[in-house]
């Protein structure tokens, strides 16, 4: 249902662009998050964004990362600028989705790694 992309190798200050796209016969699609996982941590949430548009974002994100929708794609990006090492990990996707009810879905991750 959630199939994420554009993970890869940046360097520090760098930028990359992470999409997420929805695929599957689906009535309409709550709220859309990025959260991601570092080896050996927890997974954490880095930003949501609801059907209406509002945002929020972890600390850590907040001033470097932004995220949108184009609801006529099915697609969430999660751009992200000045990059830093510790921003390395897995990028995963979540969304609600409904398909007659209510369901929540992952995407496979992607990972980003970024070289100081």
């Amino acid at each position: 249902q959630l199939q994420a992309s554009g993970g890869g190798l940046a360097q520090a200050g760098g930028s990359l662009r992470l999409s997420c796209t929805v695929s599957g016969s689906i009535f309409s699609i709550g709220a859309m998050s990025w959260y991601r996982q570092a080896p050996g941590k927890q997974r954490e949430l880095v930003a949501v964004i609801r059907s209406g548009g509002s945002t929020d974002y972890a600390d850590s994100a907040k001033g470097r990362f932004t995220i949108s929708r184009d609801n006529a794609k099915n697609t969430m990006y999660l751009q992200m600028n000045s990059l830093k090492p510790e921003d390395t990990a897995v990028y995963y996707c979540n969304a609600d989705l409904h398909e007659g009810r209510w369901n929540n879905y992952w995407g496979q991750g992607t990972l980003v790694t970024v070289s100081s």
